[in-house]
């Protein structure tokens, strides 16, 4: 029996080759979609899983929040660490502090080797009792219970020191501070928050000096996270209501009203996109729910062509049904020779989408900056997955059809009056191509906002100039003397502007937070400043601009602060020339230094967020960052790279035991937005292939339309229908379609894409030409599709038409 339903499977899908070659290319493209969207989700959400204790680790957050906004910061105060010991003894030894540094390398042979963040941090033992390495060599509880010890991964310790044993040897650190090799772990897996593969005792952090502020508590950087594992007999709700009192004891009362701290999972932190993380990685959750709701869609959009397709050409075997029930065939029997059909079609499609998938993997895994191999492809787990979305589509695309063609009464198809009956089979089939297109519309009105909030993204007035600025980053802790010095070689270039040295660009991810009193106000303020420490130079180099007052004098430590726009408005003041000779007390001093300028607001995060009050004073200590203007007339790419081997040298000159890396400010910026980037390239993609999913099926139910409708378009040609007339027959019903599709699509578009864009506080308004245009787009590809076949139709002799049977 099984071999008779095989070879009559075969026949079929061999007799009807162009219905079997749409519907195994679309269901090739769907299933591959699926799959490749699958493992880009699964990598996604086992970010920080592969821990033990993975659901009961925490990060602690600093949450501010005021009459405006709220604003959480992953940083935490220095001298929390000691507090939260002493008043939670019974989680004391669960909870660590984590100090991201960078800095150059140098290994015992001389060979220096510039690390950037996301590799290096200052750890403690307990940070091993929450997080899982795998050792090699060393102790987890003793490697780094001594200072100037480190623990490097295989890679680091092979990359110092090749293939010699690594263990008691020393490395050393920005020329600063030397440490011994006491272990050697398994580097963390790509899917982790807590990247580090070279760490330093936190017991050295204070004697290198990368952080100053060990007893104030009104000042974090997000550089110091804490985290910490909760016994299983407390919630995390629980521990948050016990640190609202510890926040009372340890915080000003002004600051503990707006200040609350909050326990974010470990799990959780890959996916929050309003918290960064060491990997400098994030996805949101919606560009997740959105790619399953896409895959789903896709495979859908593939199954409905399928159904189509086979109801299309009910018909033609509704003869083939008569006989076989005349023979003695049962529904059920038809059900299933049917049913194995589809089969059949899933199988191949099933194997031909594995191998997209393995031969488009690498570009999807450049496409989303994910790190998989197509080794991946043939685990257990995703050949499981195949195989339940093998039988899933066989079940979703091929059952209605097998009940239609089973259903038919044998008198009536041998009879041949089948045709009178398929009217609620047109409806259906109407129905489905009005959901293809819904689809399709859907993905394309995505692609467009998206694309105009990347291009809002590129052209948005940030407040300053990004062009032809290089940055470079300055050792920690330069001697007296050296700054003045590189300063001074880089000045006599013609085509450089303007030099400046600050803690960072006007926009930055990682920022300095500090409380303030101003004025004579015996209290603190109700909100932050985003501090950025910069030389008098840095307003010329990026283009700030003054509003009032003048930039602040030159000097080593704070003298003079200049304030942005942003700062008098929170203080609900009007002109800003009302704050110009007031004072104001920052962080734990007692010091009050003078206002002596607004400045025009400039964005001080990414788009993502609203600019904040911020102050620039100096603060020599704090500089970690060189700009150099660029003089626009420079030249081209040449002339680019012989300026930056000129400033390569005045570094090399200057900082001869540190290795010289730069970057564009404007390139930095484009990295703010990497995911909504790879979000608009995935829509647009899938978008494609959602389409050419579509217009397969729509292609194949035209050809059959066409060939039911052969004599009455001779007839129609035969009484005086012109061509124009014929193809307008055929194309009209399709286009009402299209655009009744577009009416269900561009409200479940509009809601979907206005969610997505409420992550920012600076974004684009979806208007009505976006769906416009989509409507325009999608009835163009309609009647590209349609035309094809029905000039064909129009086309055809009327006396060949009329004589066929």
């Amino acid at each position: 029996m099984l071999r008779s339903y095989l070879t009559t499977a075969l026949r079929a899908l061999r007799r009807n080759w162009n219905y079997t070659f749409i519907n195994v290319v679309g269901l090739t493209l769907g299933l591959a979609c699926c799959l490749l969207l699958f493992l880009a989700i699964r990598y996604e959400l086992s970010y920080d899983r592969h821990h033990t204790q993975a659901d009961r680790l925490y990060r602690l957050i600093t949450y501010y929040t005021d009459a405006e906004d709220d604003q959480r910061n992953v940083g935490v105060p220095l001298p929390i660490l000691a507090a939260l010991r002493t008043d939670f003894p019974d989680i004391g030894r669960q909870l660590t502090l984590v100090h991201e540094v960078e800095g150059v390398v140098r290994a015992a042979n001389g060979n220096k080797f510039d690390e950037p963040a996301g590799v290096m941090a200052f750890i403690e033992p307990a940070y091993f009792r929450l997080f899982d390495y795998r050792w090699k060599k060393g102790s987890a509880e003793t490697a780094l219970s001594n200072p100037n010890t480190v623990v490097l991964s295989e890679r680091m310790a092979q990359k110092y020191f090749g293939t010699a044993n690594p263990m008691g040897k020393t490395i050393r650190l920005s020329n600063r501070m030397d440490f011994v090799v006491t272990g050697i772990v398994q580097a963390p897996p790509a899917t982790s928050s807590l990247p580090f593969e070279l760490m330093l005792s936190l017991a050295s952090l204070k004697t290198f000096g990368a952080n100053t502020r060990w007893d104030d508590w009104g000042s974090n950087s997000s550089q110091a996270q804490l985290y910490l594992m909760l016994p299983e007999t407390r919630t995390p709700a629980a521990m948050e209501r016990q640190l609202i009192g510890f926040t009372n004891k340890y915080h000003k009362p002004d600051d503990a009203k707006r200040l609350r701290y909050e326990l974010q999972p470990l799990t959780q932190i890959h996916v929050d996109t309003r918290t960064g993380n060491f990997a400098n990685r994030t996805v949101s959750r919606q560009t997740i729910w959105a790619m399953t709701l896409i895959g789903l869609f896709i495979l859908v959009t593939a199954c409905i062509n399928f159904v189509n397709l086979a109801t299309a050409q009910a018909i033609r075997r509704a003869k083939e049904v008569g006989v076989r029930k005349v023979l003695g065939s049962s529904r059920a029997q038809l059900v299933r020779q049917f049913l194995g059909e589809t089969g059949l079609l899933t199988g191949l499609a099933v194997l031909l989408a594995l191998l997209v998938a393995y031969l488009s993997l690498p570009y999807v895994v450049e496409l989303l900056d994910i790190r998989l191999t197509q080794a991946v492809l043939f685990e257990p787990v995703i050949l499981a997955f195949l195989i339940g979305l093998a039988v899933c589509t066989t079940l979703l695309a091929g059952f209605y059809p097998a009940l239609v063609l089973s259903g038919y009464q044998p008198v009536l198809a041998l009879k041949g009056r089948i045709r009178s009956v398929g009217g609620s089979q047109l409806t259906l089939r109407r129905s489905l191509i009005v959901g293809q297109f819904a689809v399709s519309q859907l993905l394309i009105i995505g692609t467009i906002v998206a694309y105009s909030q990347m291009r809002y993204f590129r052209s948005a007035d940030l407040g300053y100039n990004k062009d032809a600025v290089l940055t470079v980053p300055l050792p920690d802790g330069p001697k007296t003397g050296q700054l003045e010095t590189l300063k001074a070689r880089l000045a006599g270039q013609p085509a450089i502007q303007s030099v400046s040295y600050s803690l960072s660009t006007p926009s930055a991810n990682g920022n300095w937070w500090t409380s303030f009193r101003y004025g004579n106000a015996d209290r603190e303020a109700d909100f932050s400043l985003v501090m950025r420490p910069a030389d008098t130079a840095y307003f010329s180099t990026y283009g700030l601009t003054l509003v009032a007052g003048r930039i602040h004098q030159p000097a080593d430590t704070i003298r003079e602060v200049v304030v942005n726009e942003s700062f008098v408005k929170k203080l609900g003041l009007r002109d800003p020339q009302q704050v110009i000779g007031t004072f104001i007390t920052l962080g734990g001093s007692s010091t009050k230094k003078p206002i002596v300028g607004v400045v025009k607001d400039f964005n001080t995060f990414s788009l993502h967020q609203r600019t904040q009050p911020c102050a620039i004073t100096t603060l020599r200590d704090t500089y970690g960052q060189l700009s150099i203007k660029l003089s626009t007339q420079s030249g081209g790419t040449e002339a680019i790279s012989r300026l930056i081997s000129t400033v390569e040298k005045a570094w090399t000159a200057t900082f001869p035991d540190f290795v010289f890396t730069y970057e564009f400010v404007d390139e930095s910026i484009d990295d703010f937005y990497r995911n909504e980037e790879r979000l608009f390239l995935l829509f647009r993609l899938l978008a494609g292939i959602a389409i050419l999913i579509g217009c397969l099926g729509l292609y194949g139910v035209v050809a059959f339309m066409a060939e039911s409708r052969t004599k009455e378009v001779g007839i129609r040609k035969v009484l005086g229908a012109s061509t124009r007339h014929i193809v307008r027959l055929f194309s009209a019903d399709f286009v009402r379609l299209v655009l009744i599709a577009l009416v269900i699509a561009s409200p479940l578009a509009w809601y979907i894409m206005s969610g997505w864009l409420q992550d920012f506080d600076y974004k684009i308004e979806i208007e009505w030409w976006m769906f416009a245009l989509t409507g325009a787009i999608a009835v163009g590809i309609a009647l590209l599709t349609v035309s094809f076949q029905s000039l064909k139709a129009a086309l055809t002799n009327p006396v060949q038409s009329l004589k066929s049977d």
